[in-house]
C-alpha cells in the first residue's frame, strides 16, 4: 500500500490503486496530470480546497467528494468534474473506493478548525487495505477509535497537532504504517518529521514521503 501513496507537498496526497487514481486535497500540483478518478477534499481552507489544482487533476468523469458543509463552496468547480458527492461526518459511502468513512476533523481548543464546521478526514478502503487521511485535526473524541492500516496525520503544529501530539495519536490508533503530512510548506519543518518518527512506537513503521518543500 505504501508504494501507492505519494505526499506531493503539504497535505496534497495522491493514491494510485489498482482500480482508481485518488487525490486528497490537491495543492500546488506540478503540471496538469488530469488523471484523477476521484478527488477528496477535507475542508475549504485554501491549502486544501484549491479550485486551480482540482482543475489540474480532474479529467472527464472525475468525481469530487467534499464535506456536506462545504457543498455550496464546491459548486465553483462543478464544471471541472463529473459530479460532486457530499460526505457527512461519521457516515460512510462508496464513491472512489470499496468503501469510505468520513471522520470528524477538528481542533479541541484552537479555533482554526472548529467542530461546528463539520469538516472531515477520510478512511478509504481500497485494494484490500485501509488508508486514513486525517485532515486538519487534533486527536479528539471522534477519531481515537479509527481503525486503519496506514495513517496520514498532520504534524506541523499551530493549526493542527504538532509532531509529538501526532505521535501520541498514532500510538493510540496503532496503524501498521504512519506517514506525516502538513509540514514543510506554510507550517512545520523537516525536523518535525524526525521528531514524529522518534516518538512513534517502534512497532509502527514510519514512512516520510514528503516530496516537495518550500
Amino acid at each position: 500500500m505504501k508504494n501507492q501513496i505519494r505526499v506531493l507537498i503539504h497535505s496534497s496526497i495522491r493514491i494510485s490503486g489498482n482500480a482508481a487514481v485518488i487525490y486528497v486535497d490537491p495543492f500546488k500540483l506540478k503540471g496538469e496530470p488530469h488523471d484523477a478518478d476521484y478527488i477528496f477534499v477535507t475542508h475549504d481552507h485554501y491549502d486544501h480546497f484549491s479550485p486551480e489544482d482540482i482543475g489540474k487533476a480532474a479529467k472527464e468523469g472525475t468525481i469530487l467528494v467534499v464535506p456536506e458543509s462545504m457543498r455550496q463552496a464546491a459548486d465553483q468547480v462543478s464544471n471541472m468534474v463529473s459530479s460532486i458527492i457530499s460526505a457527512v461526518p461519521g457516515e460512510s459511502g462508496t464513491e472512489g473506493t470499496d468503501h469510505f468513512q468520513a471522520v470528524p476533523a477538528y481542533n479541541n481548543t484552537k479555533q482554526f478548525h472548529p467542530k461546528a464546521a463539520a469538516w472531515v478526514g477520510y478512511v478509504l478502503d481500497l485494494d484490500g487495505g485501509s488508508v486514513y487521511i486525517a485532515g486538519d485535526t487534533d486527536m479528539n473524541a471522534d477519531n481515537v477509535s479509527v481503525k486503519c492500516d496506514t495513517a496520514l496525520v498532520p504534524i506541523g503544529g499551530k493549526f493542527t497537532m504538532n509532531a509529538e501530539e501526532a505521535a501520541r495519536f498514532v500510538n493510540r490508533i496503532r496503524p501498521k504504517t504512519a506517514i506525516p503530512t502538513h509540514y514543510g510548506c506554510i507550517i512545520g519543518s523537516r525536523e518535525d518529521a524526525g521528531r514524529f518518527a522518534k516518538d512513534v512506537d517502534s512497532s509502527i513503521r514510519v514512512e516520510t514521503l514528503m516530496e516537495e518543500f518550500d
